[in-house]
């Protein structure tokens, strides 16, 4: 089976949920603590992720509203043990178990296209890096690198989709290549042919995006 086919079965997700002691309830927005922080490959917690964004991307000029790039998240990937990405100070987006780097990521729209720029902060960064696709050659692997923010640089153009997971999450990719974790490589992004994604991710409410998006 197809990506496209894989994607376009998924279908609309919609997550209802009261607000807990340590998370956000993405829909209303009200804010909370921050949270604490394989080769490829429980229970819903409906107040973590933002609804109303559909696998099959809509045709629509308007942004989904379930991210109109006016939060911050943390992202964690779904199955991993501890810590969350992070755009490190070498630049590269990383899994880490500690609070270096820029953590918090404001999902922003670019124009009608039902792409985003995924902008990143640090708690006392006073303006945002954006995630862009860097191919280092010689046979690497695609990975994230950060870069000052360009809304027309289709590196920075990244899809987000709504995964067909028993965890609500998000499949990220640019061009058709997905985010996912290697063992050997840590995250990098990745074409897939017929096999399905094998990561997603969960988005963690942390609240408004910084005044200066």
């Amino acid at each position: 089976m197809s990506t496209k086919r894989w994607l376009a079965g998924a279908g609309l997700l919609a997550l209802t949920g009261t607000l807990a002691a340590c998370g956000v309830d993405a829909r209303t927005g009200a804010a909370g603590a921050p949270p604490a922080a394989s080769e490829q490959g429980t229970k819903a917690v409906a107040n973590s992720v933002p609804v109303g964004l559909s696998a099959t991307p809509p045709k629509t000029s308007s942004a989904p509203r379930g991210l109109p790039g006016t939060r911050q998240y943390t992202m964690v990937r779904v199955g991993a043990f501890e810590g969350g990405l992070s755009l490190t100070d070498s630049g590269r987006l990383a899994e880490v178990d500690d609070d270096s780097g820029r953590q918090l990521f404001v999902p922003t729209p670019v124009g009608g296209q039902k792409k985003y720029l995924i902008k990143a902060y640090s708690r006392t960064s006073t303006g945002p890096l954006c995630w862009r696709v860097h191919n280092p050659g010689n046979s690497q692997p695609l990975v994230v690198q950060a870069a000052t923010c360009k809304a027309d640089d289709p590196r920075q153009q990244f899809d987000i989709f709504t995964a067909d997971s028993t965890t609500p999450s998000y499949l990220i990719s640019n061009a058709g290549a997905f985010l996912r974790n290697s063992a050997r490589s840590g995250l990098i992004l990745e074409e897939l042919g017929d096999a399905e994604p094998t990561d997603s991710f969960r988005f963690v409410d942390n609240g408004p995006a910084p005044a200066n998006r």
